[in-house]
Protein backbone atom coordinates (compact mmCIF):
# COMPACT_ATOMS: atom_id res chain seq x y z
CA UNK A 1 0.00 0.00 0.00
CA UNK A 2 1.39 3.74 -1.06
CA UNK A 3 0.16 4.86 2.46
CA UNK A 4 2.97 2.17 4.23
CA UNK A 5 6.11 3.95 5.98
CA UNK A 6 9.40 2.71 3.91
CA UNK A 7 11.07 0.92 6.20
CA UNK A 8 13.82 1.93 9.41
CA UNK A 9 16.98 3.02 8.20
CA UNK A 10 18.38 2.09 11.85
CA UNK A 11 19.57 3.57 14.94
CA UNK A 12 19.35 7.45 15.08
CA UNK A 13 20.62 7.87 18.66
CA UNK A 14 20.31 7.06 22.50
CA UNK A 15 19.28 9.18 25.30
CA UNK A 16 21.13 8.40 28.73
CA UNK A 17 20.55 10.17 32.24
CA UNK A 18 24.32 11.28 33.50
CA UNK A 19 24.53 13.28 37.34
CA UNK A 20 27.69 15.18 36.66
CA UNK A 21 28.08 17.01 33.13
CA UNK A 22 32.24 17.58 33.47
CA UNK A 23 32.75 13.79 34.20
CA UNK A 24 30.32 12.83 31.54
CA UNK A 25 32.67 15.31 29.19
CA UNK A 26 36.08 13.97 30.19
CA UNK A 27 34.22 10.31 29.82
CA UNK A 28 32.86 10.39 26.75
CA UNK A 29 35.44 12.77 24.61
CA UNK A 30 38.68 11.55 26.83
CA UNK A 31 38.50 8.11 27.37
CA UNK A 32 35.92 6.86 24.59
CA UNK A 33 37.07 9.99 22.02
CA UNK A 34 33.60 10.86 20.63
CA UNK A 35 32.87 14.71 19.32
CA UNK A 36 31.00 16.70 21.72
CA UNK A 37 28.70 17.80 18.48
CA UNK A 38 25.97 19.98 20.22
CA UNK A 39 25.52 21.49 23.97
CA UNK A 40 22.07 22.66 24.07
CA UNK A 41 19.34 21.92 27.02
CA UNK A 42 16.60 19.77 27.43
CA UNK A 43 13.84 21.27 25.19
CA UNK A 44 11.28 20.28 28.19
CA UNK A 45 13.59 20.93 30.98
CA UNK A 46 15.07 24.22 29.92
CA UNK A 47 17.14 24.19 33.27
CA UNK A 48 19.10 21.02 32.61
CA UNK A 49 21.89 20.70 29.68
CA UNK A 50 20.98 17.78 26.92
CA UNK A 51 24.72 16.68 25.65
CA UNK A 52 25.04 15.28 22.27
CA UNK A 53 28.34 13.39 21.46
CA UNK A 54 28.89 11.59 17.97
CA UNK A 55 31.51 11.47 14.64
CA UNK A 56 32.78 14.64 13.67
CA UNK A 57 29.10 15.90 12.32
CA UNK A 58 26.74 14.07 14.43
CA UNK A 59 25.46 11.47 11.56
CA UNK A 60 22.82 9.64 12.84
CA UNK A 61 23.58 6.33 13.87
CA UNK A 62 26.71 7.77 15.71
CA UNK A 63 25.19 10.08 18.42
CA UNK A 64 24.71 9.35 22.14
CA UNK A 65 23.03 12.34 24.24
CA UNK A 66 22.57 12.84 27.81
CA UNK A 67 20.17 14.75 30.12
CA UNK A 68 22.06 16.17 32.69
CA UNK A 69 20.21 16.12 36.36
CA UNK A 70 22.73 16.60 38.69
CA UNK A 71 22.33 14.97 42.31
CA UNK A 72 19.66 12.84 40.56
CA UNK A 73 20.30 9.02 42.69
CA UNK A 74 21.43 6.14 40.47
CA UNK A 75 19.05 4.21 38.63
CA UNK A 76 18.11 0.72 39.15
CA UNK A 77 18.80 -2.17 35.92
CA UNK A 78 15.66 -4.45 35.10
CA UNK A 79 13.09 -4.99 32.93
CA UNK A 80 11.11 -2.67 30.63
CA UNK A 81 14.22 -1.22 30.31
CA UNK A 82 17.27 -0.45 27.83
CA UNK A 83 20.13 -2.20 29.59
CA UNK A 84 23.01 -1.52 27.59
CA UNK A 85 24.34 0.76 24.75
CA UNK A 86 27.04 -1.17 21.89
CA UNK A 87 29.20 1.04 19.67
CA UNK A 88 31.18 -0.34 17.00
CA UNK A 89 34.87 -1.12 16.81
CA UNK A 90 37.51 -2.63 14.15
CA UNK A 91 38.02 -6.32 14.61
CA UNK A 92 41.94 -5.33 14.72
CA UNK A 93 41.24 -2.61 17.85
CA UNK A 94 39.83 -5.22 20.46
CA UNK A 95 43.73 -5.12 22.04
CA UNK A 96 44.03 -1.75 21.92
CA UNK A 97 40.71 -0.64 23.80
CA UNK A 98 41.55 -3.66 26.49
CA UNK A 99 44.68 -2.05 27.19
CA UNK A 100 43.39 1.74 26.99
CA UNK A 101 40.33 0.89 29.31
CA UNK A 102 43.18 -0.62 31.80
CA UNK A 103 45.17 1.85 31.63
CA UNK A 104 42.75 4.52 32.29
CA UNK A 105 41.88 2.38 35.18
CA UNK A 106 38.49 1.40 33.76
CA UNK A 107 37.42 -2.35 34.99
CA UNK A 108 35.91 -3.76 32.35
CA UNK A 109 34.94 -7.41 30.90
CA UNK A 110 36.42 -9.11 28.20
CA UNK A 111 36.77 -9.63 25.18
CA UNK A 112 34.27 -12.35 25.20
CA UNK A 113 32.17 -13.77 22.57
CA UNK A 114 28.68 -13.16 22.69
CA UNK A 115 26.37 -13.38 19.41
CA UNK A 116 28.94 -14.16 17.72
CA UNK A 117 30.85 -11.26 17.73
CA UNK A 118 33.34 -10.28 20.08
CA UNK A 119 33.49 -7.85 23.06
CA UNK A 120 34.29 -5.67 25.80
CA UNK A 121 32.46 -4.52 28.34
CA UNK A 122 32.51 -1.77 30.69
CA UNK A 123 30.58 1.16 32.75
CA UNK A 124 30.51 4.69 32.60
CA UNK A 125 31.07 7.04 35.84
CA UNK A 126 27.21 7.03 36.16
CA UNK A 127 27.44 2.80 35.79
CA UNK A 128 25.59 2.92 32.76
CA UNK A 129 26.72 -0.01 30.39
CA UNK A 130 28.55 0.15 27.65
CA UNK A 131 30.12 -2.50 25.01
CA UNK A 132 32.79 -2.23 22.38
CA UNK A 133 32.01 -4.60 19.61
CA UNK A 134 34.42 -5.85 17.42
CA UNK A 135 32.87 -6.14 13.69
CA UNK A 136 33.71 -6.46 10.11
CA UNK A 137 31.29 -4.13 9.51
CA UNK A 138 32.98 -0.79 11.43
CA UNK A 139 35.22 -0.43 8.02
CA UNK A 140 32.37 1.21 5.91
CA UNK A 141 32.23 3.71 9.02
CA UNK A 142 35.21 6.48 9.31
CA UNK A 143 36.35 7.30 12.48
CA UNK A 144 37.02 10.46 13.64
CA UNK A 145 40.52 11.85 12.82
CA UNK A 146 40.08 15.29 15.59
CA UNK A 147 39.60 12.52 18.86
CA UNK A 148 41.50 11.63 21.63
CA UNK A 149 41.86 8.06 20.13
CA UNK A 150 43.88 7.48 17.21
CA UNK A 151 41.78 7.06 14.07
CA UNK A 152 42.36 3.60 12.95
CA UNK A 153 40.50 2.56 16.24
CA UNK A 154 37.86 5.45 16.69
CA UNK A 155 35.01 4.35 17.55
CA UNK A 156 32.46 3.51 14.11
CA UNK A 157 29.57 4.78 15.37
CA UNK A 158 26.37 2.90 17.77
CA UNK A 159 26.13 -0.94 17.41
CA UNK A 160 22.98 -2.01 18.91
CA UNK A 161 20.72 -1.49 22.28
CA UNK A 162 19.88 -3.87 24.58
CA UNK A 163 16.34 -4.45 26.36
CA UNK A 164 15.77 -6.21 29.16
CA UNK A 165 11.88 -7.31 29.21
CA UNK A 166 10.06 -9.96 31.62
CA UNK A 167 8.76 -11.76 28.79
CA UNK A 168 9.86 -11.40 25.08
CA UNK A 169 6.92 -12.56 22.72
CA UNK A 170 4.99 -9.28 22.77
CA UNK A 171 8.10 -7.12 22.33
CA UNK A 172 9.02 -9.30 19.68
CA UNK A 173 5.82 -9.45 17.64
CA UNK A 174 6.07 -5.37 18.11
CA UNK A 175 9.48 -5.52 16.59
CA UNK A 176 8.86 -8.06 13.53
CA UNK A 177 5.01 -6.67 12.98
CA UNK A 178 4.80 -3.21 13.72
CA UNK A 179 8.46 -1.81 13.00
CA UNK A 180 9.57 -4.24 10.23
CA UNK A 181 12.70 -5.84 12.55
CA UNK A 182 13.66 -9.68 11.38
CA UNK A 183 15.05 -12.09 13.51
CA UNK A 184 19.35 -12.43 13.40
CA UNK A 185 20.28 -14.82 15.63
CA UNK A 186 19.34 -16.17 19.19
CA UNK A 187 21.70 -17.12 21.95
CA UNK A 188 19.67 -18.70 24.91
CA UNK A 189 17.77 -16.14 26.29
CA UNK A 190 18.93 -13.64 23.84
CA UNK A 191 17.24 -12.50 20.51
CA UNK A 192 19.22 -10.41 17.99
CA UNK A 193 16.59 -8.27 15.72
CA UNK A 194 18.07 -5.95 12.53
CA UNK A 195 16.28 -3.94 10.72
CA UNK A 196 17.13 -1.76 7.01
CA UNK A 197 20.02 -2.95 5.46
CA UNK A 198 21.14 -4.61 8.67
CA UNK A 199 24.57 -4.27 10.14
CA UNK A 200 25.97 -2.46 13.28
CA UNK A 201 24.15 0.60 13.74
CA UNK A 202 20.73 -1.64 13.15
CA UNK A 203 20.72 -4.14 15.94
CA UNK A 204 18.30 -4.34 18.76
CA UNK A 205 18.59 -7.18 21.40
CA UNK A 206 16.48 -8.47 23.72
CA UNK A 207 17.03 -10.06 26.89
CA UNK A 208 14.00 -12.42 28.00
CA UNK A 209 14.88 -12.32 31.92
CA UNK A 210 11.80 -13.50 33.70
CA UNK A 211 11.66 -12.76 37.51
CA UNK A 212 13.88 -9.83 37.31
CA UNK A 213 13.39 -6.60 39.17
CA UNK A 214 11.64 -4.04 37.19
CA UNK A 215 14.25 -1.45 36.25
CA UNK A 216 14.52 2.11 37.51
CA UNK A 217 15.36 4.91 35.06
CA UNK A 218 17.41 7.57 36.97
CA UNK A 219 20.93 8.21 36.59
CA UNK A 220 23.48 5.79 34.50
CA UNK A 221 20.22 4.49 32.91
CA UNK A 222 19.18 4.49 29.36
CA UNK A 223 15.84 7.09 28.53
CA UNK A 224 14.91 5.89 25.28
CA UNK A 225 16.58 4.63 22.07
CA UNK A 226 15.47 6.38 18.36
CA UNK A 227 15.37 5.09 15.38
CA UNK A 228 15.66 6.77 11.71
CA UNK A 229 13.76 7.15 9.19
CA UNK A 230 14.43 9.45 6.24
CA UNK A 231 12.35 13.10 6.27
CA UNK A 232 9.06 14.16 8.13
CA UNK A 233 6.65 12.84 5.23
CA UNK A 234 7.88 9.26 6.30
CA UNK A 235 7.97 9.91 9.80
CA UNK A 236 4.10 11.32 9.62
CA UNK A 237 3.47 7.74 7.71
CA UNK A 238 4.67 5.82 10.72
CA UNK A 239 2.47 8.04 13.34
CA UNK A 240 -0.56 6.87 11.33
CA UNK A 241 0.63 3.53 11.20
CA UNK A 242 1.43 3.45 15.04
CA UNK A 243 -2.14 4.76 15.73
CA UNK A 244 -3.54 2.07 13.58
CA UNK A 245 -2.01 -0.64 15.42
CA UNK A 246 -3.92 1.37 18.56
CA UNK A 247 0.00 2.49 19.66
CA UNK A 248 -0.29 5.91 21.97
CA UNK A 249 2.07 7.80 19.78
CA UNK A 250 2.74 11.33 20.42
CA UNK A 251 2.40 13.98 18.15
CA UNK A 252 5.42 14.87 15.96
CA UNK A 253 7.69 17.41 18.13
CA UNK A 254 10.39 19.54 16.96
CA UNK A 255 13.88 18.93 18.62
CA UNK A 256 15.66 21.73 16.27
CA UNK A 257 17.93 19.04 15.12
CA UNK A 258 15.67 16.21 13.90
CA UNK A 259 11.47 16.12 14.26
CA UNK A 260 10.46 13.23 16.35
CA UNK A 261 7.62 10.92 17.60
CA UNK A 262 7.84 8.88 21.06
CA UNK A 263 5.59 5.60 22.23
CA UNK A 264 6.17 2.68 24.27
CA UNK A 265 6.56 -0.83 23.31
CA UNK A 266 4.81 -3.40 25.17
CA UNK A 267 7.52 -4.16 27.72
CA UNK A 268 7.52 -0.63 28.18
CA UNK A 269 10.50 0.95 26.80
CA UNK A 270 9.89 4.10 25.20
CA UNK A 271 10.99 4.37 21.66
CA UNK A 272 11.65 7.29 18.98
CA UNK A 273 11.29 7.63 15.48
CA UNK A 274 13.54 10.84 14.23
CA UNK A 275 14.53 12.54 11.21
CA UNK A 276 17.74 12.16 9.40
CA UNK A 277 17.55 15.84 8.52
CA UNK A 278 18.22 18.62 9.28
CA UNK A 279 21.47 17.68 11.39
CA UNK A 280 23.41 19.38 13.90
CA UNK A 281 25.17 22.02 11.32
CA UNK A 282 22.09 24.17 10.86
CA UNK A 283 23.16 26.39 13.34
CA UNK A 284 26.88 25.90 13.68
CA UNK A 285 29.47 25.22 11.39
CA UNK A 286 31.13 21.35 11.26
CA UNK A 287 34.35 23.01 12.74
CA UNK A 288 32.54 24.69 15.95
CA UNK A 289 30.34 22.02 16.66
CA UNK A 290 29.78 21.78 20.34
CA UNK A 291 31.40 25.07 21.48
CA UNK A 292 28.92 26.83 22.39
CA UNK A 293 25.69 26.69 24.35
CA UNK A 294 23.25 26.66 21.49
CA UNK A 295 19.41 27.43 22.22
CA UNK A 296 16.19 26.97 19.44
CA UNK A 297 14.49 29.67 18.92
CA UNK A 298 11.53 29.64 21.21
CA UNK A 299 14.21 29.54 24.36
CA UNK A 300 16.37 32.37 23.35
CA UNK A 301 14.14 34.83 25.00
CA UNK A 302 15.32 32.51 28.30
CA UNK A 303 19.16 32.44 27.57
CA UNK A 304 19.85 34.87 30.38
CA UNK A 305 18.27 32.93 33.19
CA UNK A 306 18.82 29.76 31.42
CA UNK A 307 22.64 30.40 31.73
CA UNK A 308 22.13 31.10 35.18
CA UNK A 309 21.12 28.09 36.49
CA UNK A 310 23.10 25.85 34.35
CA UNK A 311 26.57 24.60 36.44
CA UNK A 312 29.88 25.27 34.10
CA UNK A 313 31.40 23.41 32.22
CA UNK A 314 34.77 23.26 30.22
CA UNK A 315 34.23 22.02 26.92
CA UNK A 316 37.16 19.90 25.20
CA UNK A 317 38.84 22.94 23.31
CA UNK A 318 38.94 24.44 26.56
CA UNK A 319 36.14 26.66 26.05
CA UNK A 320 33.83 27.53 28.68
CA UNK A 321 30.36 27.43 29.17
Amino acid sequence: MENNPSTLLGLHHVTAITSEVQRNVDFYTGLLGLRLVKVTVNFDDPGAYHLYYGDEVGHPGTILTFFVWPGIPRGRPGTGQLAAVAFTIPQTSLDFWAQRLFSGGIQHQGPRTRLGEQMLSLHDPDGMSIELVAHPGAGTRPGWAGGSVPVEHAIRGLHSVTVWEEGYEHTAQHLTETLGFRLLVQEQNLFRYEVGAGGPGAFITVRCAPGSLRGMIAGGSIHHVAWRTQDEAQQQLWREALSARSVDVTPILDRQYFHSIYFREPGGVLFEIATDPPGFTIDEPVEHLGSQLKLPPWLEPARAEIEQVLPPLHLPADLEI
